[in-house]
């Protein structure tokens, strides 16, 4: 399982409502630095959202919808 970025978020909480939507569509996802985000230093860190290169576009035609 190779893991390819789609996105960079500065808000855990905007990460975790995408990410639910991914999975929600039967696209697992990841969140990576997501504890740096909750420590208010998001823009600095911002959260990473990691899916199966498999998945890459599908997943981006579906952050593309919303």
């Amino acid at each position: 399982m190779a893991l390819v970025q789609i996105a960079r978020l500065d808000s855990r909480i905007a990460a975790e409502i995408v990410r639910g939507r991914l999975e929600s569509e039967g696209i697992p996802a990841m969140l990576f630095d997501d504890g740096l985000a909750s420590l208010g230093i998001g823009s600095l860190t911002p959260v990473r959202l990691m899916v199966d290169e498999e998945d890459e576009s599908s997943a981006n035609a579906l952050l593309a919808s919303f």
